[in-house]
């Protein structure tokens, strides 16, 4: 089962379908297309000016990536490597599967 939350009404997602943040916690409320205006779909620190600011980044990279910030917040590493399982899930990732 996913933890990826999506609402279908107006296609604004509730998690970056990148990285899985939230998109509340997002200080900028997402990331920018290339003409500038707000892109709901993924974070402002994946995404910017249309443009995935980590391109070659893997989705095994990713994951790592999260599991360490979560550890640098104080959860333990086997909640910071549960709570990254559905990153694989995200469009990002399920694009290139």
């Amino acid at each position: 089962m996913s933890n990826i939350v999506i609402n279908t009404g107006d296609q604004q997602h509730k998690y970056c379908q990148s990285c899985g943040m939230q998109m509340s916690k997002d200080p900028k409320k997402g990331g920018t297309n290339i003409d500038g205006s707000k892109n709901e779909m993924y974070c402002s620190y994946c995404f910017e000016g249309g443009r995935f600011r980590e391109e070659s980044l893997t989705v095994d990279g990713m994951k790592e990536r999260a599991k360490r910030k979560f550890k640098e917040m104080g959860f333990p590493s086997f909640l910071a490597g549960f709570m990254t399982r559905g990153i694989p899930n995200l469009k990002r990732w399920k694009a290139k599967g």
